[in-house]
């Protein structure tokens, strides 16, 4: 039996990284690191989005900066938000990336959370995402067997697992693309994730981007959710393993909707 957790009722990303992204902000408030009214980010998608609503809440300008393959539903969403859209020559947000965007903060006198190596990333998943999935199988009288979920930035799925298997013997499985492959939200471990590497994650299932669409489909015309791609990648995951590891309570981490992936559905459909 496997629960789902939808990610994608959080309000202003429609995703797992509202979550994130009020986090970093707010402990960056508490700090004193936003002295300013600017703040810049490297994103390729939900998390630009969730911190362009949030800084429109509390009065901050906000700058996306996004590697060159980004979804146009993404940049359009940032936009009509009335963030400043810098689009970038990065084909994925590397290590040069990050720093570029770090570099033009420090000139612009602007604030950058950096979701890629900001602690306050894998904390709100620790503190927060872990425990209310712990409460929701607790009112149900079930405990984790096994979590799946993608690896991006890394900070949910070792948030979750560290929190996890601190208190229960659960088995933690991570999902990443398959090697060439470009799945949106998670990355391959080449990339060097930072929480992945403090924590335990006891295996790592490689899922093509075919797959993902699949398995998004499979669970739109089975359960009736529209759900993104990382979430089809994290349902393929599941039944690659569930042979092997076989019976008991298993969470699958759907990180946002399908809508922002229309375009990728309608390519894959054949649609013209």
């Amino acid at each position: 039996m496997y629960f789902a957790k939808l990610e994608f009722f959080n309000p202003f990303s429609r995703s797992i990284k509202d979550r994130t992204a009020f986090n970093m902000l707010l402990k960056a408030l508490e700090r004193g690191d936003i002295n300013g009214t600017a703040l810049f980010e490297a994103s390729s998608g939900n998390t630009s989005v969730s911190l362009a609503a949030l800084s429109n809440v509390l009065g901050i300008d906000f700058r996306a900066y996004l590697p060159r393959p980004t979804p146009k539903a993404t940049q359009v969403l940032l936009r009509v938000l009335g963030a400043e859209v810098v689009v970038t020559d990065f084909e994925t947000i590397n290590t040069e990336m990050v720093e570029f965007v770090k570099g033009g903060a420090r000139k612009a006198g602007a604030a950058n959370l950096n979701q890629f190596e900001n602690d306050d990333n894998f904390d709100a998943h620790y503190r927060f995402t872990a425990r209310e999935i712990e409460e929701q199988l607790r009112s149900i009288g079930k405990t984790p067997d096994v979590i799946i979920a993608g690896i991006g930035t890394s900070g949910h799925i070792a948030g979750i697992a560290s929190y996890f298997k601190e208190r229960y013997d659960t088995q933690v499985i991570g999902v990443v693309p398959a090697k060439g492959e470009k799945i949106p939200g998670i990355k391959r471990l080449e990339t060097r994730p930072k929480w992945y590497f403090q924590v335990e994650i006891d295996r790592v299932v490689e899922i093509t981007r075919k797959e993902a669409i699949e398995g998004a489909i499979r669970v739109a015309r089975s359960d009736g959710l529209l759900i993104g791609l990382s979430s089809g990648a994290v349902v393929k995951g599941y039944e690659k393993v569930v042979g092997e590891l076989g019976e008991g309570t298993y969470v699958l981490i759907f990180p946002d909707d399908g809508f922002k992936y229309v375009e990728v559905f309608e390519s894959y459909l054949g649609m013209t």
